[in-house]
């Protein structure tokens, strides 16, 4: 298909927003609380589609799947870790897991690797200018968007969030506030529209990547105020907070639809606007989830449809025809490379992949070719319907769920609905359409094979009678309340045994009422020695709110006793002891925490 005369060369602007849910919008008439005048704006001059899909249920593999045009299963970044400090390029799978888990997870690579052309590389090499502004998440220096074809990074930060506030002040290192209580997407927008406004007479690729509406859950106070009053408690959408984070994010998208029509260059600019992944439904602000993604099943860390089915909406001048909505055409977010190129006829590297495939036709108001789209997600987070590690196929109506090796034997388990009828993926026909399974697993296994993806293993240790639903009423826990995470921990011989399974091993514990400064203290014995932390933070998904005190351990086989003051200001919440990730086997012989405020704990594991 050849695209129609453009006008030469358009500007690209890509807006990406953080956790929108697909009914977190007006676009398709699913909320009474949140208001988005702005994306309606949007809507009249483009397209909206309303079968969109991120390539993943978390942040960093869909905007790894934007960049590249790739699905997450072929790049290896499967879950957003690129901030952690191990640089890991390639996808693995976990060595061992607890006896209760029937499938070993994959662990996600932590950085974009600079060997892909990204979009923004080809949009450069094109003339373009490039500009970044706002969430990265996909590798700091040398893996930043300095390094993956930007000119322009603001404000040049790796996080998973907006530095500690969405209102200032903020944390960013080199990024400060220019007024007090400055809200982060007034000025991301304000950057984008200077930047915009200086490269308008030629052609310009700007990648705004809003931190809206991520964690954490803060917004204008003025705003908050004005929600308060326009809340039913009997809709499931019913937090002020929220809806006032989603004005905010609304409103910087109105601040760029002002900006090209005040110089003049809206007719030559195409925008697209989508989301990374579903609504978030497991954490919670003014005592209720952020939001719902009703009548959507799930959300955010999930592959059922709140999950993964978001907002989109283009506008592309002379292309789309302006107020249109698509309900017919699926797509999904490596769509985007592959398409901006057809339209700006520009030809991808010889050696080039793309698992996405241009819609333009869908953008022209033509039909578009039916194809599978799949959404790889080998991991199974603790969130409300969770699900073991899967990979999904969309084709049609019809969402086939593979669940690794769920089944008995080792063999994979499997959830088939029906979209058009069961929108809420409330009736599972996997059981009386086994056919239809077989046809949709076998393109499962095609892209896996095409992709040539890490997938989830049996696990070797898995024991039937150790599921939590068959056991014998617990024992006393020998760790004493704490949890071991990215690390197998157990009492042995008079010593806790930790041996690290993942790159960030710690011991986690619900600090509960201790308060104000607290010293922590450890004897222990590290054959390698290394560096650790002391962690604490509200709750485990308030990451962007933690702080920590570093440590160091000598490599000895003598013990060791290690004294860290954590500067703490209010309840501890939860505290994370992160130890060295090292090959050898880490013994500990006692923890100790005492608060200034509250009672002491001591752990004794020779007991």
């Amino acid at each position: 298909m050849q695209p129609p005369t453009l006008p030469p060369r358009p500007n690209i602007v890509f807006i990406l927003s953080d956790d929108l849910g697909w009914a977190d919008t007006e676009l398709y008439g699913k909320t009474k609380l949140y208001k988005t005048p702005n994306l309606l704006r949007l809507a009249k001059r483009g397209m909206v589609f309303s079968r969109a899909y991120s390539a993943s249920p978390l942040c960093s593999p869909t905007r790894a799947s934007i960049l590249t045009g790739q699905s997450p299963a072929r790049i290896g970044i499967t879950a957003p870790n690129c901030h952690l400090p191990e640089v890991k390029l390639a996808a693995s799978v976990q060595k061992n897991a607890p006896a209760t888990a029937k499938a070993l997870q994959c662990e996600s690579a932590t950085r974009l690797n600079t060997s892909y052309v990204t979009l923004a590389e080809t949009l450069k090499s094109a003339g373009y200018a490039t500009a970044h502004f706002g969430k990265w998440h996909l590798g700091a220096e040398p893996y930043s968007p300095l390094q993956q074809g930007f000119d322009i990074d603001l404000p040049h930060t790796p996080g998973p969030g907006p530095a500690g506030s969405f209102v200032a002040p903020w944390k960013f290192p080199n990024f400060k506030e220019r007024t007090p209580a400055e809200h982060i997407e007034d000025r991301m927008g304000d950057e984008a529209v200077a930047w915009m406004t200086k490269n308008k007479d030629k052609p310009f690729f700007l990648n705004y990547w809003q931190f809206s509406v991520h964690a954490p859950f803060d917004a204008k106070k003025s705003l908050i105020e004005k929600y308060k009053g326009r809340v039913d408690p009997k809709d499931p959408q019913h937090s002020p907070t929220y809806a006032a984070m989603v004005e905010s994010m609304d409103d910087s998208v109105g601040k760029l639809l002002d900006a090209l029509d005040r110089l003049g260059i809206a007719d030559k600019t195409a925008i697209v606007f989508l989301a990374d992944n579903g609504g978030n439904m497991y954490n919670t602000v003014d005592g209720t989830t952020p939001t719902s993604n009703a009548p959507l099943r799930g959300g955010k860390a999930t592959v059922y449809e709140g999950g993964i089915r978001v907002p989109c909406v283009v506008s592309w001048p002379k292309v789309t025809k302006v107020g249109s909505q698509n309900n017919e055409a699926i797509i999904q977010s490596t769509d985007f490379y592959p398409t901006i190129l057809e339209l700006l006829k520009l030809k991808p590297e010889s050696n080039q992949i793309f698992d996405g495939r241009s819609i333009a036709s869908a953008l022209l108001g033509k039909p578009l070719a039916p194809k599978p789209i799949f959404t790889y997600f080998p991991h199974s987070p603790k969130v409300p319907d969770s699900l073991p590690p899967a990979v999904t196929v969309h084709s049609g109506d019809w969402k086939l769920i593979r669940l690794f090796h769920q089944g008995e034997k080792g063999a994979h388990a499997y959830q088939l609905y029906n979209l058009k009828d069961d929108l809420g993926e409330a009736r599972d026909l996997a059981a009386s359409q086994p056919e239809r399974v077989k046809q949709l697993d076998a393109l499962i296994e095609g892209f896996l094979k095409d992709t040539r993806a890490i997938v989830p293993l049996p696990n070797p240790a898995y024991n039937a009678s150790a599921r939590p639903e068959a056991a014998a009423p617990p024992a006393a826990d020998p760790l004493g309340g704490w949890k071991a995470r990215g690390c197998e921990a157990v009492v042995k011989d008079g010593a806790l045994i930790v041996t690290g399974t993942g790159p960030a091993p710690f011991l986690g514990f619900a600090a509960g009422k201790i308060s104000g400064p607290t010293v922590v203290s450890l004897r222990v014995r590290s054959i390698a020695g290394g560096a650790g932390k002391v962690e604490w933070l509200p709750t485990p998904q308030d990451t962007d709110k933690a702080k920590s005190v570093l440590f160091n351990l000598k490599a000895s086989v003598e013990w060791q006793e290690v004294t860290v003051t954590l500067p703490a200001e209010g309840t501890l919440g939860i505290l994370r002891l992160y130890l060295p990730a090292q090959k050898e086997p880490l013994l500990l012989d006692w923890i100790e925490v005492k608060p200034t405020q509250g009672k002491s704990q001591r752990w004794s594991f020779d007991k």
